[in-house]
This record gives C-alpha cells, sequence and structure tokens, in this order.
C-alpha cells in the first residue's frame, strides 16, 4: 500500500467509510472533508500488512483548520476503505505526533 494508491483512489472516489469510523469522527468532530484532505496531503507512517480483515496503514496529514490528524484505511476489492480518525496527542505520539511513543 502507498500513499499515492490511496490518493488515487479518493480522486476516483472509490472510498468506503465504516460504521466504526462515521461514528467516530462525529463524537470526534472530524469531518469527511478533513479525512480527504488528511489523505491527499498525507504520509504513511504506519504500516499494518497483517491487519485483519486486509492489510492498512496509518496515514499524518493537516487539515484545512492547519491541526494535524490521523486515518487508519485499507484496500479491499480497489476500495479505500476509511477505519477510523483521531487527532493524535502526545500520550501516544512523540513531540512531532508521527511518532509513537515507546510502551
Amino acid at each position: 500500500m502507498t500513499i499515492e494508491r490511496i490518493q488515487e483512489l479518493c480522486k476516483e472516489r472509490k472510498i468506503g467509510w465504516s460504521l466504526h469510523a462515521a461514528d467516530m469522527m462525529m463524537k470526534r468532530g472530524i469531518s469527511r472533508l478533513d479525512v480527504l484532505d488528511c489523505l491527499q496531503n498525507g504520509e504513511i507512517i504506519e504500516d499494518y500488512p497483517n491487519s485483519f480483515p486486509n492489510p492498512s496503514c496509518l496515514v499524518f496529514g493537516k487539515i484545512a483548520s492547519n491541526k494535524i490528524i490521523h486515518a487508519v484505511v485499507g484496500i479491499k476489492d480497489d476500495m479505500l476503505m476509511i477505519i477510523t480518525a483521531y487527532f493524535p496527542d502526545t500520550i501516544k505520539f512523540e513531540e512531532d505526533l508521527r511518532t509513537r511513543r515507546k510502551k
């Protein structure tokens, strides 16, 4: 999975939104446009090739308000699946909000 493939699927509007993503985004005040902005200008910071039911990854990106968000996405049957999105914090991530803290 590459950021270029993710961006291509976004441009083609081949996007599915999990119920979990929709629910969590609403609770966190993150819009679909925010997630699309993140994916269009973002970078993959973690790869999860063995995640179930499909490989996925964590994308770091900025939204229009210049806030940083993370989006977890996967690809299934030539469709980009949005799994969740959230505002990262320095409890789980280093100050750069890209590097996960060691446990």
